[in-house]
């Protein structure tokens, strides 16, 4: 069949067959279908939508585009976790090495940071030498030797979704709940995952600003994810403030060394990685259900092993050897430290998390284009959290900056980003709102 006519039977709301599905993504891999023909189709989907059969062939189809890592010789199951992204968002640092630790093989392929949300892999290249994108051979021996590694997303790994997404982004395509299911869960796929835990946020931060819409896309991740035989939960979290009290790319590696080590644990941060780990482990049958495997992970922590594995990933993927002993020896350093005060005192009520996260894209910590380079020593610490009092002693955030002018840009964007009142005023949300299964 051609392109353009399976185009215009999306179109007119008929259903694909796995063939045609195949077929359209064999010629976005190979070229061989045109950028104005993808478009087309990427509009018809976004107006007609998808079955969940269609969305699992466009899922498997999009997998088989590129190579299927194979984990066969690991004895564990072999898990991972994707976070639809946020600021302050260092989850995967800790949850990685304690998942490792219990038992579990984790091939985490995170991805960068793009407009107010934070990238994994930014955060790591933070640290000197490590390398986010090994050759499969290093990655294959980190994961079989440390038990977990943190990397980037391969060419060859789901290379027709890398196609399908750039051009969805420049046809006002992108928020299609089915094409982001077949993106996310093709990548996830081809990393040859046994387990999967979605991390799906809602909330003034995150990509899905309604908790209906953040639902609506957790519950075809998992429907999907299951129907391509992968075993996959989700939890839907609050992104209505920054989930670490740091924002950028050093800061929150150092926040994620504190936390590893016991020295500065934020609750909301604690709270949402042990329920992604426990939710890991028992979907991985490693615990027998997700308050067993809860319990695991904070003995993970609390023993020093998550700590000591995190410790020898960086070193085995090219980092310091001593790093998790001295962080601040390596971990660049903006010059400048400014405390941002409130204009009155009084209890934080509400806080915009995306101008939290835009505050350092200021800074020059994020991007607002794929190519943009980032400064990994600036950001924001000691950020005040809903509830938290502010006053003359205890200021909003510190910023860490190169200038007074990317001072000056990034206070005035954060003083928007915060609403100062009286205990009664205060906005009250849980930091796990649901859990979805198959």
């Amino acid at each position: 069949m051609l392109p353009q006519e399976i185009v215009r039977k999306k179109r007119d709301g008929g259903v694909l067959s796995p063939e045609e599905i195949q077929l359209f993504v064999t010629g976005l891999t190979d070229g061989s279908v045109t950028e104005g023909q993808v478009a087309a189709l990427a509009m018809a989907i976004f107006f007609q939508g998808l079955s969940v059969d269609e969305r699992v062939a466009l899922t498997l189809a999009m997998r088989d585009s590129g190579a299927v890592l194979d984990w066969s010789d690991i004895d564990a199951p072999i898990v991972d976790k994707h976070s639809t992204g946020g600021v302050g968002d260092n989850v995967s640092l800790m949850l990685a090495p304690a998942l490792a630790v219990c038992g579990a093989a984790v091939p985490m392929i995170s991805g960068r940071g793009l407009g107010h949300t934070g990238g994994t892999l930014d955060k790591l290249e933070s640290i000197p030498g490590y390398q986010a994108k090994p050759d499969n051979a290093l990655f294959r021996k980190v994961v079989k030797d440390v038990g977990c590694a943190i990397i980037g997303q391969t060419a060859d790994l789901a290379p027709a979704d890398k196609r399908f997404y750039g051009i969805r982004d420049v046809t006002g395509t992108v928020e299609s709940i089915d094409l982001i299911t077949a993106s996310i869960l093709s990548k996830k796929l081809s990393a040859g995952l046994q387990t999967l835990v979605l991390d799906v946020k809602w909330g003034t931060g995150a990509f899905m600003g309604s908790y209906d819409d953040a639902k609506a896309l957790a519950e075809s991740l998992v429907l999907v994810a299951n129907g391509a035989g992968l075993k996959t939960t989700a939890l839907l979290t609050d992104m209505n403030e920054s989930l670490a009290s740091a924002a950028g790319n050093a800061v929150e590696v150092q926040n994620a060394v504190d936390f590893l080590k016991g020295t500065h644990v934020d609750n909301r941060l604690w709270d949402v990685t042990v329920a992604i780990g426990g939710e890991a482990l028992a979907t991985a049958g490693l615990a027998k259900k997700p308050d067993v495997g809860r319990e695991m992970m904070q003995q993970a922590f609390e023993s020093g092993k998550a700590a000591e594995a995190f410790g020898q990933m960086v070193t085995a993927l090219g980092g310091p050897a001593d790093f998790m002993e001295k962080p601040e020896v390596y971990l660049p350093k903006a010059p400048l430290e400014v405390p941002v005060y409130a204009p009155e005192a009084g209890l934080v009520t509400k806080v915009d998390a995306r101008t939290v996260g835009l505050a350092v894209v200021e800074l020059g910590g994020g991007r607002t284009a794929p190519e943009d380079e980032v400064d990994p020593a600036v950001g924001l610490v000691h950020l005040a959290g809903v509830g938290s009092p502010v006053d003359s002693d205890n200021p909003l955030a510190i910023i860490h900056a190169r200038n007074d002018d990317q001072v000056r840009r990034a206070q005035d964007v954060l003083l928007k980003a915060y609403s100062i009142g009286e205990a009664k005023d205060v906005a009250d949300y849980d930091t796990i709102r649901d859990r979805i299964a198959p």
